[in-house]
């Protein structure tokens, strides 16, 4: 028993994850009973899957992937009574011996509990089985057995959840994008000296109930592999309203480095005046290969699209991204502009990205202005443009165009 005390100290401590787990109990369990072969299988259709399998020196007979159809094994039998789950001889037991599968591996004794999830459906089976008969298999044996079935249900239940929350977390956004169940409200970017509106950032609102922020939507998405597809078909819809703003106006629109690199960009941007767009670079998505992503914001650069840099100061990937990226626009992120009038730590690394964004020939927009003593310190610093509650809420496309100065549907 010593050795299975230790194997599940070492689960209950958190060291092995996944089939990891299962692979250590049904080592464990199947050394503790002298058998020859332990496996942990799943129920799929009218298959037996074997999942996780503990059976040294005997690959050729069971391994990780195979299959049996559950009328020719004894699980459906357990799980309908017709068996015992502890079978010490299956010589004993009339309906192993009726069943072809007993002389074909051969199995001469078996201890098998159903695994069943957390809504009480059976999952599988965690099983030990040899070929040769063993009388001195016990109820303290089965309930051995039992202790390490629990474990692996708690494990698998687990998993499963995780994977059901997932798919309907992606199904929610597929159909989230199939439908385009999204809009876009503009917020207006402002000449802080001037007082006129320069452009507006496209900000993606969704019509899904409940109703949910967009950040966790957009969290979903890439979370499920759907991250990009969401990010284009949001870029796709701010390009084409971006058409209805007079030709001086210019558009700020986001994604992830991820969503530059994927090919399916092209077809929403060739071809297109990108003149009027511009592209920020969300700071909080890594960048495996800047080069690679140089090359695809040059693209868009060629077509007459700008480049900026959000949420610079926020961390250190924004920081990274301005260096390697050299950005046509830095986005001076709310956490410096908040309080930047009575900071002494946040108007030195205001002033600092000031003069790298001189140095490279890029300009800065502050974000989240919403005090008039913010706005002065920031006119001060020398930042020309800005955006925030104090300079105009976000609205939808009709006023958002009539604050550019023109009517609906003009150009």
């Amino acid at each position: 028993m010593k050795i299975l005390h230790e194997v599940m100290r070492q689960i209950a401590d958190g060291n092995d994850a996944g089939n990891e787990v299962i692979q250590r109990a049904l080592e464990a369990v199947r050394t503790h009973l002298g058998m020859e072969v332990a496996y942990l299988s799943e129920f799929v259709g009218n298959d037996s899957i074997f999942r996780v399998v503990d059976a040294p020196g005997l690959e050729d007979l069971i391994k990780p992937g195979d299959a049996r159809s559950l009328d020719e094994v004894y699980c459906k039998y357990i799980l309908e009574g017709r068996l015992p789950e502890l079978i010490p001889d299956t010589a004993a037991e009339p309906l192993c011996q009726a069943m072809p599968i007993t002389r074909a591996v051969p199995i001469g004794s078996h201890v098998s509990i159903p695994v069943l999830l957390p809504d009480g459906k059976p999952y599988g089976m965690f099983c030990c089985l040899s070929p040769h008969a063993n009388p001195t298999l016990t109820d303290r044996d089965l309930n051995v057995m039992r202790m390490f079935a629990d474990m692996a249900a708690h494990q698998i239940g687990r998993e499963v959840m995780q994977s059901r929350s997932l798919e309907e977390k992606r199904l929610s956004v597929a159909t989230l994008i199939d439908q385009r169940r999204f809009s876009l409200v503009f917020q207006p970017i402002v000449d802080l000296g001037l007082g006129e509106v320069k452009g507006f950032e496209s900000l993606c609102r969704f019509q899904a109930e409940p109703y949910r922020a967009p950040n966790f939507w957009f969290e979903d998405a890439a979370a499920v592999g759907l991250g990009a597809e969401l990010e284009l078909a949001v870029m796709a819809l701010a390009i084409d309203e971006a058409t209805k703003f007079p030709s001086e106006i210019y558009i700020s629109i986001n994604a992830s480095p991820e969503t530059f690199l994927d090919p399916r960009l092209s077809r929403i941007v060739d071809g297109q005046d990108l003149s009027s767009i511009v592209f920020e670079i969300t700071e909080h998505a890594p960048v495996s290969d800047y080069d690679e992503l140089t090359t695809a914001l040059d693209r868009l650069r060629a077509q007459g699209a700008r480049i900026a840099v959000d949420d610079a100061g926020a961390g250190f990937s924004s920081l990274r991204h301005i260096v390697q990226l050299r950005p046509d626009v830095i986005k001076l992120d709310i956490s410096l502009t908040r309080a930047v009038d009575t900071d002494v730590a946040r108007r030195a690394l205001a002033s600092a990205l000031i003069f790298f964004a001189h140095e490279i020939g890029a300009s800065i927009v502050a974000e989240g202005i919403e005090t008039e003593a913010e706005l002065q310190a920031l006119r001060a610093l020398g930042i020309s443009a800005g955006q925030g509650y104090l300079l105009g809420r976000p609205g939808d496309i009709v006023s958002a165009i009539i604050r550019a100065g023109a009517a609906p549907g003009s150009s």
